[in-house]
């Protein structure tokens, strides 16, 4: 077991955890950030949507927030991947995968969460590329080119309504039946919003590009863009293990100020949030990592 008792460990080094590590390190509290060095947002070319940051790539963003961190001399990191916390006597112990064991009075979960891609051809290359979730995120890019929506029911028409502010030529691709109301279907036509009910069996693509959409019935529609609203699971097991508690949606449930259910648990980024931007998980980390001083303050003063 590592001897060094930390005052917080975060588990998660993209930008939430990074994050709430400035607040941390700017407070001048005994910090380790665990990270496998995996952020979901790997294969996207672009990061939009965060002031300062507009177009610089994930990876560029990353770098200089570490890069920051890093001059904070009570913040260190570890490289490694975090596969199961503890609740001890004087606060948490946090074992990883290749056997190393840390031990910390609060913990920050800042694990993101992970896309279930459908075992369709092209999907997997296509992520994050022009197979992409977010009109916010990506839909400047991509405005009046004509686009695919992923989805079925109210969250095809909660993006549709999104979208067609950036494209006329939009499509609802259901995978299956339609279910959609009366009404919705009404709202639909009125915008003159196509629907396929077939079966994806491709994508077909140039380097991650789309170029039209395979279905089943061996339809080949073009299309240069896909919005895919796709089922999700939490990255890590910890939050469970610790007996946190979660939305309906799947999401950690917090507090306004990034608290769980459990004492000396916060969390931050897109474990506990359903608006998944760079700037969000920023922003969630900031007062994740406020609100665990602010608690160590309150413990000793």
């Amino acid at each position: 077991m590592n001897e060094v008792q930390y005052e917080v460990i975060i588990i998660g080094g993209s930008y939430s955890g990074l994050s709430a590590a400035m607040a941390l390190g700017r407070s001048l509290r005994k910090t380790l950030v665990i990270d496998s060095g995996k952020p979901c947002n790997e294969q996207t070319p672009h990061s939009h949507n965060f002031l300062t940051q507009d177009g610089k790539t994930p990876k560029e963003i990353a770098f200089l927030a570490k890069k920051q961190v890093k001059e904070y001399e009570t913040v260190s990191f570890f490289h490694g991947k975090a596969i199961n916390a503890k609740i001890t006597e004087n606060g948490f112990e946090i074992h990883t995968e290749n056997g190393e064991t840390f031990s910390s009075k609060k913990i920050i979960i800042a694990t993101g969460i992970t896309n279930e891609i459908p075992n369709v051809k092209g999907f997997a290359e296509c992520w994050g590329i022009s197979l992409i979730h977010c009109p916010y995120c990506h839909g400047y890019e991509y405005k009046g080119r004509k686009t695919g929506i992923i989805a079925n029911g109210d969250k095809a028409v909660h993006i549709a309504s999104l979208v067609k502010n950036l494209t006329e030529d939009v499509t609802i691709i259901t995978r299956g039946e339609a279910s959609f109301t009366d009404e919705q279907k009404e709202k639909l036509a009125k915008n003159n919003i196509q629907i396929i009910e077939s079966e994806i069996s491709e994508l077909k693509h140039q380097n991650g590009m789309i170029e039209s959409v395979i279905f089943s019935d061996g339809k080949d529609v073009n299309f240069e863009a896909v919005y895919a609203a796709l089922p999700f699971h939490q990255h890590s097991e910890i939050p469970e293990q610790l007996g946190c508690e979660f939305t309906d949606f799947r999401h950690i449930k917090t507090d306004q100020f990034q608290k769980t259910n459990i004492p000396g648990v916060f969390v931050c980024g897109d474990n506990s949030s359903m608006m998944r931007s760079v700037s969000s998980a920023v922003m969630t980390g900031n007062v994740a990592g406020a609100m665990v001083n602010m608690e160590l303050v309150t413990d000793c003063f």
